[in-house]
């Protein structure tokens, strides 16, 4: 059995993980990684991984460092050696998993967004309420919350260092199907991801800016577009396109998501916003930028130079005032006491060890972890109010909201 066993008297947290691709191979590497740095207050046991092939999850298995397979989520349910399911899916199959996970008595981490629409990610949070009556706990994953410097711009914002915050300005610029040729993976059929940009990296603005301000958005003026309508249909076997596997004629398909967003929103601290959500940004990778202007000063935080943050003081005198570089990697800084010396930088991983040190440390003490269920329906509401606006030719659209 894999585990991370530290102290034999701690409590077990059996865990099974449903899908082994990017996020499954990220949510591996944080289940192995969090208890050999943090002292945990669980020991974890990487129990089960299910994947639909039965060759290809026996072999993530033994590469991510799981006990035992299986191919049916189902199954992972009777487990009695799994006590928390972390969901690692297309968001069509979200809800299912996780409401059933809930009412097994699993606790539940799952990937963001929450759903595919607002219905099932309604149906997700009352499922997780229901389930925390009886001490079972939900989060969803949106990892980005806990790279250091965000958590540490968090905290500034919190201790009142940029006063009342006027604007706020977030991007997340891709470029992965600039190319027309690029195949029309899951992630382009409306069916399986419920939306394209919007959803899948949208989702992660909207959900660090809220997060860092700590407000919520109420009313978005939208727009979105596809640029490219059809792609070629990927090769089963290889993940390709048939014209890229040297193919005869192309068989193509129809993309049924966006490949960009943008909006303008209001915060309910009466500030104002602007979001851009891009695949088609060329030449930009993994471009997520985040600037919150406020009466007293301002944050700046690229996730490109995610060991960074930049902060700029309107209350210091005026012949050295500037945006300052804060290298945040000293101990005291969020996370840090537990990794390396000053100045030694950490990566994308460690955004879903530290998601993952903080979700064991609130099943252990019986708190709900965040962000929850009801937040991940908020987002997904904020989702669904730019996508109506978008094809209302961008009229102003209010941000429904649920107790």
């Amino acid at each position: 059995m894999t585990t991370q066993d530290t102290n034999s008297d701690l409590p077990v947290l059996g865990v099974g993980l449903i899908g082994y691709a990017f996020m499954g191979a990220a949510h591996s590497q944080a289940w192995r990684t969090a208890g050999r740095f943090f002292d945990l207050p669980m020991r974890v046991h990487m129990n089960v991984l299910c994947g639909r092939s039965r060759e290809g999850v026996r072999v993530a298995a033994s590469r991510l460092g799981w006990a035992d397979t299986l191919t049916d989520w189902k199954d992972v349910l009777k487990r009695d050696d799994v006590q928390l399911m972390d969901i690692c899916t297309p968001g069509s199959s979200h809800a299912e998993i996780a409401i059933a996970a809930l009412e097994a008595g699993k606790h539940v981490l799952c990937e963001k967004p929450l759903a595919n629409t607002v219905s099932e990610a309604r149906a997700m949070a009352r499922a997780a309420a229901v389930a925390a009556q009886r001490g079972v706990r939900s989060t969803v994953g949106f990892n980005y919350r806990r790279v250091p410097a965000a958590t540490l711009a968090r905290q500034l914002v919190a201790a009142g260092r940029l006063g009342v915050i006027r604007h706020v300005r977030a991007q997340y610029l891709q470029d992965w199907i600039v190319d027309p040729e690029f195949p029309l993976v899951w992630r382009l059929r409306g069916e399986e991801a419920g939306s394209g940009a919007l959803g899948d990296i949208g989702a992660h603005i909207i959900d660090l800016t809220q997060f860092i301000t700590g407000q919520r958005i109420t009313g978005v003026c939208g727009m979105t577009e596809t640029f490219v309508k059809r792609r070629p249909l990927p090769d089963a076997s290889r993940g390709l396109s048939a014209s890229a596997s040297g193919g005869g004629e192309v068989e193509t398909g129809e993309v049924t998501v966006d490949d960009a967003a943008l909006f303008l929103a209001r915060l309910d601290g009466g500030g104002l916003a602007s979001y851009e959500a891009t695949r088609f940004a060329t030449g930009r990778k993994n471009g997520l930028r985040v600037e919150v202007n406020g009466e007293r000063g301002s944050l700046f935080f690229d996730l490109e130079r995610m060991n960074e943050l930049e902060f700029y003081d309107a209350t210091d005198d005026a012949e050295v005032q500037g945006f300052r570089r804060i290298l945040v990697t000293e101990p005291s800084h969020p996370y840090l006491s537990a990794w390396w010396p000053p100045g030694h930088l950490l990566g994308y991983e460690h955004s879903f060890t530290h998601e993952i040190k903080d979700l064991v440390e609130a099943v252990a003490a019986g708190n709900d972890p965040t962000p929850s269920f009801a937040d991940g329906l908020q987002v997904q509401q904020v989702l669904d109010a730019v996508a109506r606006s978008a094809a209302d030719r961008g009229c102003w659209t209010p941000v429904d909201a649920d107790d």
